[in-house]
């Protein structure tokens, strides 16, 4: 098994930032406890506060399949239906 490493975008309709990223910040504690989990981090871009990005790594892709099926991200999908204008998610392999 292969290190995995995700970067998540997510852009919050503009009056619904501050519902998202509150919902967002309940998810690191909890991602960051799980098996498998080597970090976790939440950005918020500087310029555009609706942009919001997750940099993770796991030790393997069938670890972070697991955090996807998690209570906790249905529960944040859930909280934020109607509330992101859209979610882009690379799934990626360090080379360098």
């Amino acid at each position: 098994m292969s290190k995995l490493t995700v970067v998540a975008n997510i852009h919050a309709k503009p009056d619904q930032i501050e519902l998202v990223k509150a919902e967002l910040l309940k998810l690191v504690p909890i991602t960051r406890a799980e098996t498998g989990c080597i970090n976790y981090d939440l950005h918020q871009d500087n310029e555009d506060p609706a942009h919001f990005t997750f940099y993770e790594n796991w030790e393997s892709r069938e670890v972070w399949q697991e955090h996807m099926n998690a209570p906790h991200l249905a529960a944040y999908m859930a909280a934020t239906d109607g509330a992101v204008d859209q979610f882009i998610l690379a799934e990626m392999t360090q080379i360098g």
